[in-house]
C-alpha cells in the first residue's frame, strides 16, 4: 500500500481541501498520516477521522514586521525541521502533499532532504511566505489562478483550483428553507463573514436589513460571539455563528452570497455556482492577498467585488439586486470555468509523482 504524509494549518483553509481528498486517496489506496502542530485548528479538525493518524510538531511563524517572537520562532522551526525528519524516517511515506501554512515548511524541506517528493498548494494569487520556502523543492505546485501560474516556475505550475468537500454538493434546499425558517416566496441572500465574521460586513447588513428584508431571506453567518440578539426575531432573517453540518443545505437554498474573498471560500462559491458579492478584507489588514483574489473572480466574471472602504448600506442593497437581476451571467462564467476537477488533477498529480 502507497503512504502518503499530509500537512497544512493555521486555518480552516490550509486543512479541508486536504480533508476534501482524503477519500479519494483512500479509494486509490493511499495510507494517510497527518502532519501538523501541538494544537492547531488542524488538530481539531482532524478529530474527525480517527482513522488518520496525527503527528504534532514545533512550529514558528515568518514575519514580515518586527515581534519579539522573531528571535524566538527561528528555533521553533529547527525544532519543527528535526522532528518532521524522524516522523518522515518512521512513516517512510512515498510522497508528500502540502496544503501550506507555516507548519508545512518544516514537514515539506524536511521530505525534500530525505529525497521524498512533495506536491504543493497554493490558494492565494500570489505565493504566501509559507509556500515560497517550499516552492524550490516541490515537484510541482497546484493553484487557484490562471495568474498565478506565471508567477511560479514553469515546469511547476498547474492549474487544479481548489478541491471541494464532496458533501458541500450534497445540500437540500428543503432542508435548507426548514433549517431556517423560510419560504419559497422570495430569494435568499446568504451572508458569510469568515470563521471568525467580519465586524464591517455584519454592521453593513443589519443596517441594510430593512431594506434587503423587502424582497429577500437573509441568513447570515456571523461568526463566534457575533449574534445580535435585537434581531433574533426578525421575519425572514436567521443568524448562526458558523455552521458545519448543516453549511451543505443553506449553501443548496441560497440564491446569491455575499462573502469575504478567502481562497477556500472563493473556490466553494466557484464550484457550487452562486452568483456572488466579493467584500475582501482591506490591504490594512491582511497582505491584500483577498484583494488580489476578488480582481481575479471579477475579470473571470464569476464574481462582483465591492472595496471594503466604499460599503454602505445603500449601496450593497443596490448591488445585491443588481447581482440577483444578472445571476445568470455569473453562473454562465463559472460554468464555463477550468478551476473546476481539482481533486481528480490533484490525485493524478500525486499518483505520478511516486509512479
Amino acid at each position: 500500500m502507497a503512504k502518503i504524509v499530509m500537512t497544512g494549518g493555521g486555518t480552516a483553509g490550509h486543512v479541508t481541501p486536504n480533508i476534501a481528498l482524503f477519500p479519494y486517496l483512500q479509494k486509490e489506496g493511499y495510507e494517510i498520516t497527518y502532519i501538523g502542530s501541538y494544537d492547531g485548528i488542524e488538530k481539531k479538525l482532524l478529530a474527525d477521522f480517527p482513522d488518520i493518524p496525527y503527528y504534532g510538531i514545533a512550529t514558528g511563524k515568518f514575519r514580515r514586521y518586527f515581534d519579539w517572537k522573531n528571535f524566538s520562532d527561528p528555533f521553533r522551526v529547527i525544532k519543527g525541521y528535526n522532528e518532521a525528519k524522524k516522523l518522515l524516517k518512521e512513516i517512510k511515506p512515498d510522497v508528500v502533499f502540502s496544503k501550506g501554512g507555516f507548519v508545512a515548511v518544516p514537514v515539506v524541506r524536511a521530505a525534500a532532504a530525505l529525497k521524498i517528493p512533495c506536491i504543493i498548494h497554493e490558494s492565494d494569487m500570489t505565493p504566501g511566505l509559507a509556500n515560497k520556502l517550499c516552492i524550490p523543492v516541490a515537484e510541482k505546485v497546484c493553484c487557484n489562478f490562471p495568474e498565478t501560474v506565471k508567477l511560479l516556475p514553469e515546469d511547476k505550475a498547474v492549474l487544479t483550483g481548489s478541491p471541494i468537500r464532496d458533501e458541500l454538493r450534497e445540500g437540500s434546499k428543503e432542508e435548507g428553507l426548514k433549517l431556517c425558517g423560510f419560504n419559497h416566496m422570495r430569494p435568499v441572500l446568504m451572508v458569510v463573514g469568515g470563521s471568525l465574521g467580519a465586524a464591517s460586513v455584519n454592521s453593513c447588513v443589519r443596517e441594510a436589513l430593512p431594506d434587503l428584508l423587502k424582497d429577500f431571506q437573509v441568513v447570515h453567518l456571523c461568526g463566534k460571539e457575533k449574534i445580535d440578539n435585537l434581531l433574533l426575531n426578525t421575519t425572514g432573517y436567521k443568524q448562526f455563528e458558523y455552521c458545519k453540518s448543516e453549511m451543505k443545505d443553506i449553501f443548496a437554498m441560497a440564491d446569491i452570497v455575499i462573502s469575504r474573498a478567502g481562497a477556500n471560500a472563493i473556490c466553494e462559491l466557484l464550484a457550487l455556482k452562486k452568483p456572488n458579492i466579493l467584500i475582501p478584507l482591506p490591504a490594512s489588514s491582511s497582505r491584500g492577498d483577498q484583494i488580489l483574489n476578488a480582481q481575479s473572480f471579477e475579470t473571470q466574471g464569476y464574481s462582483m467585488v465591492i472595496p471594503e472602504d466604499i460599503l454602505s448600506a445603500d449601496f450593497l442593497t443596490d448591488k445585491v439586486h443588481e447581482l440577483y437581476c444578472n445571476r445568470q451571467s455569473y453562473i454562465d462564467a463559472m460554468q464555463s470555468s477550468e478551476q473546476s476537477g481539482a481533486i481528480e488533477t490533484i490525485v493524478k498529480l500525486i499518483k505520478n509523482a511516486n509512479a
